[in-house]
């Protein structure tokens, strides 16, 4: 016949409770991670042509969470005259969604922008499918009820945005 010591219960001197607790946690960090961004690249260059506003290059920062996007950009292209105060520029980014139509993102959210300074707005909020592949082609911002309509001039660098 055979004893149990006290306190074993014959799971030996590793412990069934050790060994689950290990896989509680393991399973509660995973549970816990934020999601992956999937996007790549997640930020890229662009010129664009704004007519009478000006031409520059634009830098735009993509992020996912799913099916939800983000995009935000920074543009040389248009520069503002007087202070514009945060939240008061709206902006429509048009891509070009898998080398044919597009899809847009869009925002009235933006930093204050002092006289003088690169418009930036965003974040412009968009949805994406997993393999969208998108590219900048045109933006429209409207700043005090005046739009400036710029249109790309260059390809996007490093490369389109892949969702």
């Amino acid at each position: 016949m055979r004893h149990l010591r006290s306190g074993t219960r014959g799971f030996g001197t590793c412990g069934f409770g050790t060994a689950l607790g290990v896989v509680i946690a393991a399973a509660g960090t995973l549970a816990m991670a934020p999601a992956a961004t999937a996007v790549t690249p997640d930020t890229a260059t662009v010129s664009f042509d704004c007519g009478s506003f000006g031409s520059g290059t634009a830098t735009l920062t993509a992020t996912q969470d799913g099916t939800a996007a983000t995009i935000s950009l920074s543009t040389s292209a248009i520069t503002s005259p007087i202070d514009v105060g945060a939240n008061s520029v709206s902006s429509t980014l048009t891509l070009t969604k898998n080398g044919s139509g597009t899809t847009e993102f869009s925002g009235s959210s933006n930093p204050a922008i002092p006289a003088g300074s690169e418009v930036s707005t965003g974040p412009l909020t968009g949805t994406v499918a997993a393999g969208d592949s998108l590219e900048a082609a045109s933006l429209k911002v409207v700043v005090f009820g005046i739009t400036a309509t710029c249109n790309a001039t260059s390809p996007q660098s490093p490369g389109p945005f892949v969702f």
